[in-house]
């Protein structure tokens, strides 16, 4: 029951909000009672708590596994950011401006984590990248996985980026072609060329 609740309050949440859904709301999605709901949460920031991290692991195993497929690294930047934009659902309402808004203590804790497998991840794909030719031998890995994660966290701030102007799926692709073409060499723009122009 409480893997139940977790996987239908993620589909709620991501749809509509963290601060949207109420206890009432992902009842009758789940066909209930609220008193179900709390014998596993004692209120709704322990449900938001938990879901964030049941999100949170779901998407870190994924990544895991395409960074196992040892694709050539600009190719699995791509593919991981479909996988997460799949998972978020394009984060149509914001969760994760809305985590910090209404639930700053969890948000933090989340993005603590977030660096932690970001940066591990950014990282090995920064240094296989100059192994293979395909980034320039010069970069500071360090500093480039750093400003990678806050550039992300910065196109979630909807008051930088409204819904009005820029849809997340845009972002994303605009900022990692930006990320791209500051890091490659000639070797890895031919593939960056090619793989733009298959999107």
């Amino acid at each position: 029951m409480r893997d139940k609740i977790l996987t239908n309050a993620t589909e709620l949440f991501l749809n509509y909000g963290f601060k949207s859904v109420t206890m009432d709301d992902l009842a009758n999605k789940i066909g209930i009672s609220k008193k179900t709901i709390y014998q596993h949460f004692d209120n709704k920031t322990k449900l938001v708590e938990a879901t964030t991290l049941y999100i949170f692991d779901l998407i870190s195993q994924g990544i895991d596994c395409i960074c196992a497929l040892d694709k050539n690294p600009i190719e699995e930047i791509y593919q991981i950011k479909k996988f997460v934009m799949e998972h978020l659902k394009d984060e149509k309402s914001s969760p994760q401006y809305q985590l910090q808004k209404y639930y700053p203590k969890i948000f933090e804790t989340l993005k603590a984590k977030q660096f932690s497998v970001m940066k591990k991840c950014i990282t090995n794909n920064l240094e296989r990248g100059v192994a293979a030719g395909l980034y320039r031998e010069t970069l500071n890995v360090n500093f480039i996985s750093r400003i990678y994660f806050s550039s992300m966290l910065a196109l979630k701030d909807k008051e930088l980026f409204h819904d009005k102007d820029f849809s997340m799926t845009m972002l994303m692709d605009n900022y990692l072609e930006y990320h791209l073409r500051g890091i490659c060499t000639p070797k890895g723009l031919e593939i960056l060329t090619k793989h733009i122009n298959k999107i």
